[in-house]
C-alpha cells in the first residue's frame, strides 16, 4: 500500500496499472491483465478509448470478474456510466470530463475517483474537488501521453508532491530503473501502461516493478525511523 489514503479513506496500492489493448485485441488484454494480478498487481484501469458502450462494458464486466478473483480493484476510464454498471471500484477522470464533485454525486461515497493532471494548478483543483488520488505527468517521454505536451519532468512532480495532501501516482514513461527516482521526488506509487501491456512476460515485468517498489518503500521505512 501507498503512503497515506484518498479522501474515501480507502489505502491504495503502489503500483496502478492502465490497460491499452492497442491491436492485440480484448482475449490479449485480459491475458496480460491476469499475468500482472498474478504478480500481485490490485490495481487495475480499464481505458479503452476506442470502445463504443456496449463492448466497453462488456469488457469492464469481464475484467470485474477477474479482478474480484484477485481481491483487486478495478477503475473505468472517464465512463462513470460502465463503473457502475460493470461493479467497478471507482472512476478515473480526465480533464475535460466530469469534475470529481459533479461524479461524486453520481458514484455516492463509496467509490474511488482519480483525476489525470499535468499541472500543480490542476492537482490542486482535482484535489479541492474531492479527488481520492490523482496521476500526475507526463513525467518522462513517452507516445501514450505525448497528446499532453512535454515531459513535466521531476521537479514538477516534487512540487506536485511537496503541495498535495492526497496520493500521487507518477506516470509517463515509468520503467523499472526510474521507480526508486520518482518516489524519491515524493510520488505515492507509479501508474504505467506499456511496462507491463507491452511486455512479453507480463508477469515477470510486474514482479520486477514490484520489487523496485517494495524495495524503496523499505529503505524509507528505515530511514524515517533512523
Amino acid at each position: 500500500m501507498i503512503r497515506g489514503v484518498g479522501q474515501s479513506g480507502a489505502s491504495l496500492p503502489s503500483l496502478y496499472l492502465i490497460t491499452n489493448m492497442k491491436d492485440n485485441g480484448e482475449a490479449h488484454l485480459r491475458k496480460q491483465v491476469r499475468a500482472a494480478l498474478d504478480a500481485g498487481v490490485r490495481l487495475v484501469q480499464l481505458r479503452e478509448k476506442q470502445l463504443e458502450g456496449g463492448a466497453l462494458l462488456c469488457l469492464a464486466r469481464s475484467l470485474r470478474e477477474i479482478t474480484t478473483e484477485y481481491g483487486a480493484s478495478l477503475i473505468i476510464n472517464d465512463r462513470v456510466d460502465i463503473a457502475l454498471l460493470s461493479g467497478a471500484d471507482g472512476v478515473h477522470l480526465g480533464q475535460s470530463g466530469f469534475s470529481p464533485r459533479d461524479a461524486r454525486k453520481i458514484t455516492g461515497s463509496d467509490k474511488l475517483i482519480g483525476v489525470s493532471t499535468h499541472s500543480l494548478e490542476e492537482a490542486l483543483v482535482a484535489q479541492d474537488e474531492g479527488a481520492d488520488f490523482i496521476t500526475f505527468g507526463p513525467v518522462y517521454e513517452t507516445p501514450s501521453k505525448a497528446a499532453f505536451g512535454a515531459p513535466v519532468g521531476l521537479t514538477a512532480l516534487k512540487a506536485v508532491c511537496t503541495a498535495a495532501r492526497i496520493p500521487i501516482y507518477a506516470i509517463g514513461g515509468i520503467k523499472k530503473d526510474r521507480v526508486e527516482e520518482v518516489m524519491q521526488n515524493g510520488a505515492s506509487g507509479v501508474a504505467l501502461i506499456s511496462a507491463i501491456m507491452e511486455a512479453r512476460n507480463a508477469r515477470e515485468a510486474a514482479e520486477e516493478l514490484l520489487d523496485a517498489l517494495r524495495s524503496f518503500n523499505k529503505k524509507r521505512r528505515t530511514y524515517d525511523t533512523a
